[in-house]
């Protein structure tokens, strides 16, 4: 069966990121200097691909947005899974891949809790039986203003909190990341205050984008990369990333999140894509594509996603409410 909802932002299925691109990046940023991801959504075939296929037919051109000189192959799988942030693994680039193997993400539960009326403890399987699961081609733009296109295999979180049914006074959605500092050395440093926590509105949490990722490739999330669930909102693509979730939470009151904490001054709690407001450290209107070291291009409000969550922020100054 092939799942198809064609919109504005889709990407083509042409257009994947190779696999030896995903995993393999830490080569070519050497090579170029920089990094960078983009990715836009296209519901792809509900079965399994294996990753065989990825790499034989997947070759990725960027949306059309960048231009004909950026157009072509771009590089391979193993850079997402060997260049990324995930802190509880360390603050290097590279640390997570290194330092993820004693990671055990089986068995897992999540705990539900605050204004819902399904409050509990979900094992994985349960939670992510909620709803059904896709694959989706999502266009990714990092805060570090690195972009890239990438698979990814979820269930999107609208179903699922239909499933948890959120009391009316539910405003926000706040979720946590699992606390195993003999697994996780990163979490031995006082980096960040642990757990990791992060928030959405319900709003934003129920918009037909966000996704409760397992997998991406058509594989299952490796542990660098936030196994067994993670979450993936593309317009707020490495705001916005929580990993290896154990705690979902209802609240009428905005949630803190570990960045807003560790710096209010330069991560507001909405925490959108947005080219028109600099962090204070770089600017984000333009980014680097990776695979193509052409230098940088310019960012699209919202990642490219504004037709699907544009409605979401009306009224509200982006300034102000970053």
């Amino acid at each position: 069966m092939v799942i198809r909802v064609r919109r504005k932002s889709d990407v083509a299925s042409s257009e994947i990121t190779p696999k030896e691109v995903y995993v393999n990046r830490r080569d070519f940023l050497g090579r170029t200097g920089g990094a960078l991801a983009a990715a836009g959504m296209a519901p792809l075939v509900a079965e399994p691909v294996r990753p065989r296929e990825w790499r034989q037919e997947a070759h990725v051109a960027p949306p059309a947005d960048y231009g004909e000189e950026l157009r072509g192959e771009l590089n391979p799988y193993d850079d997402v899974t060997e260049y990324n942030n995930f802190y509880e693994f360390g603050t290097e680039k590279d640390d997570p891949y290194k330092h993820s193997g004693d990671f055990e993400p089986r068995p897992w539960t999540v705990e539900v809790g605050g204004l819902c009326h399904n409050p509990g403890k979900y094992g994985v399987e349960d939670l992510v039986g909620m709803g059904e699961i896709q694959d989706r081609i999502y266009r990714m733009r990092c805060v570090e203003a690195w972009s890239m296109v990438i698979p990814w295999r979820g269930v999107p979180l609208r179903n699922i909190i239909s499933r948890l049914a959120p009391m009316t006074d539910a405003k926000f959605v706040a979720f946590e990341t699992v606390y195993r500092p003999q697994q996780m050395p990163g979490q031995q440093r006082n980096v960040l205050q642990w757990p990791y926590v992060e928030g959405l509105r319900i709003d934003e949490a129920a918009n037909e984008l966000s996704l409760l990722a397992t997998g991406l490739y058509g594989e299952d999330l490796p542990n660098q990369n936030g196994a067994p669930l993670r979450l993936v909102t593309p317009w707020k693509y490495g705001f916005k990333g929580i990993k290896s979730i154990v705690g979902i939470t209802f609240t009428e009151e905005m949630p803190p999140t570990s960045w807003n904490i560790s710096a209010p001054h330069e991560y507001g709690f909405y925490a959108n894509v947005n080219p028109n407001v600099d962090h204070p450290r770089w600017s984000q209107a333009r980014e680097r594509y990776i695979g193509k070291g052409l230098g940088r291009h310019p960012t699209l409000m919202f990642n490219g996603y504004e037709e699907e969550v544009g409605h979401l922020y009306a009224g509200m100054d982006l300034r102000e409410w970053y």
